[in-house]
């Protein structure tokens, strides 16, 4: 029997914003090289969580976490944690593609710049790499100094998931990545997601049930702050344990 490579463990996690309480004892194992969905309504806290695994949620005033994150058996909230490489390390892909006004080039090339890569050719070569890891390049390699902006929002979300992948990362973070996109773009963006995995483990919130049980090999249902079930995929849409997981899965609520 194969023994589970875990990337990410959460113990006894609690978050406040002032004096709400947002998260409520969240642990949870999250293997490597695998995709793991958070799913449940609006404001239990799955997107709250996914920010405290690069620490996002530091970016909030009057927020007080307790417990433990460990990425590699590394605690990431330790006195001495560099959050800029913890950021590098574990990307993120919000639910709306955040492309800068700037070309496709810099776009993908800006991680890059930040951590001190000046040599054109290296660039060149970071870009084209991470364009094709993102399955876009086909489509922009002939306007890489076009404006990102004028892309489709499709398009956009993947330069954006390029410029992610640039600074190879060993984690993304996905905060409902498709939500805003039409049906052939979501198809492309999973499609992609399902590659990723060979070499990254990535974490994605998303209200689509279908999506989740199309792309993830464990999904975690929050509700209230709390998860609730945390089982593979299969698992959790087939044979649920939870009569909340069960009830929110099948519409009965959310």
């Amino acid at each position: 029997m194969k023994l589970k490579s875990i990337k990410i463990s959460t113990r006894n996690l609690d978050l406040y914003y002032g004096k709400t309480q947002a998260l409520k004892d969240i642990s949870i194992d999250i293997e490597a090289n695998k995709i793991t969905a958070l799913i449940g309504p609006s404001g239990c806290g799955k997107s709250t969580y996914l920010r405290t695994l690069n620490r996002m949620n530091d970016l909030i005033g009057g927020v007080k976490i307790t417990g433990e994150v460990t990425i590699d058996d590394e605690d990431i909230y330790a006195k001495n944690t560099d959050i800029v490489a913890l950021r590098r390390k574990v990307g993120m892909v919000f639910q709306k593609s955040n492309a800068f006004p700037k070309s496709i080039y810099e776009n993908v090339a800006y991680g890059a710049k930040i951590n001190g890569i000046r040599k054109k050719e290296w660039l060149d070569d970071i870009v084209q790499t991470s364009l094709e890891r993102a399955a876009i390049w086909d489509e922009v390699k002939d306007r890489l100094n076009d404006n990102a902006i004028g892309l489709s929002g499709g398009q956009q979300q993947r330069v954006c998931i390029a410029r992610a992948l640039a600074v190879n990362p060993s984690v993304i973070l996905m905060d409902e990545p498709a939500s805003a996109l039409d049906p052939i773009s979501t198809g492309k963006i999973e499609e992609l997601i399902f590659t990723l995995k060979k070499s990254i483990t990535i974490v994605i919130v998303t209200h689509n049930m279908q999506q989740a049980s199309r792309v993830s090999d464990a999904t975690g249902f929050f509700f209230e702050g709390e998860l609730i079930e945390f089982d593979s995929t299969r698992k959790i849409f087939t044979s649920p344990k939870e009569e909340r997981t069960q009830n929110y899965i099948t519409g009965k609520f959310g």
